[in-house]
């Protein structure tokens, strides 16, 4: 079998969770050692790793906010494997909380909204770099959301971190040209367990409102995000949308 990531090194921060763990699937699958971070999903990391295809990948236990651990794990990184090739951050957080309800959306959870969703993926390129640019052909893939552009989301703030990580890819993407791509994967309304936990009738709407008629399977995102490597060596700064036309709605 075909293995197009074989010998890269692929760090996915927050890839316990259902959209990390399907793309640490795919890389596997395509010959790719994987480095897992988790902040508390612990056991679902470990059983990932576990199940992953081929050998030498490992777990870590690095809060996406918390940048002196990410300097140590670059420092591990480098360690044992003098490089890295794809970094993937797709750690993330929000709570439903309706749009018109701003008292709800209190300061504290707009605080730990943008210092995951924003400064923690920051923070892992600022870790990363020299890693990425040893690589001879880094790329960084940011996992972020329609809700950046449509503005309707989980919350306002959750909306705007997204529009913000969109235009930091973009600014990333010029300031570490031509060493490191830098490019957004942008799902829309994914069908994960954190979804299926909301309103059925709120879920059932929203894939009636998308063109396709259904909601994304983290499946399809892993699938997208493995795509910016095998198949779009040329785009950088770019916000490649899986939504199923949610926005033409």
């Amino acid at each position: 079998m075909e293995s197009p990531l074989r010998g890269k090194v692929a760090v996915i921060i927050g890839g316990s969770g259902a959209i990390g763990s399907a793309i640490c699937r795919h890389f596997a699958n395509a010959g790719a050692t994987c480095v897992v971070t988790y902040n508390s999903g612990e056991k679902a990391a470990k059983d990932l790793v576990a199940g992953l295809p081929g050998g030498g990948h490992w777990v870590a236990h690095v809060p996406v906010d918390d940048s002196a651990a990410l300097v140590a794990l670059a420092a591990d990184v480098g360690q044992k494997h003098g490089e890295l090739d794809v970094l993937v951050n797709c750690a993330g957080i929000t709570r439903y909380v309706p749009h018109p309800e701003l008292d709800a959306l209190d300061d504290a959870l707009i605080d730990d909204i943008f210092r995951v969703n924003v400064r923690g993926p920051f923070a892992a390129v600022r870790a990363f770099r020299k890693l990425l640019v040893a690589s001879g052909n880094g790329l960084v893939i940011n996992i972020s959301s329609i809700a950046g552009v449509t503005a309707m989301g989980s919350n306002i703030a959750y909306c705007a971190s997204k529009a913000a990580l969109d235009s930091m890819t973009k600014s990333l993407a010029r300031a570490l040209a031509p060493a490191v791509r830098v490019v957004s994967v942008s799902p829309g309304l994914v069908d994960t367990d954190f979804v299926k936990g909301l309103d059925k009738a709120w879920r059932d709407e929203q894939a009636t409102r998308t063109p396709l008629r259904r909601l994304a399977s983290a499946d399809e995102i892993g699938v997208a995000v493995l795509a910016m490597i095998t198949h779009f060596p040329y785009s950088t700064g770019c916000i490649f949308p899986v939504d199923g036309g949610r926005p033409l709605a």
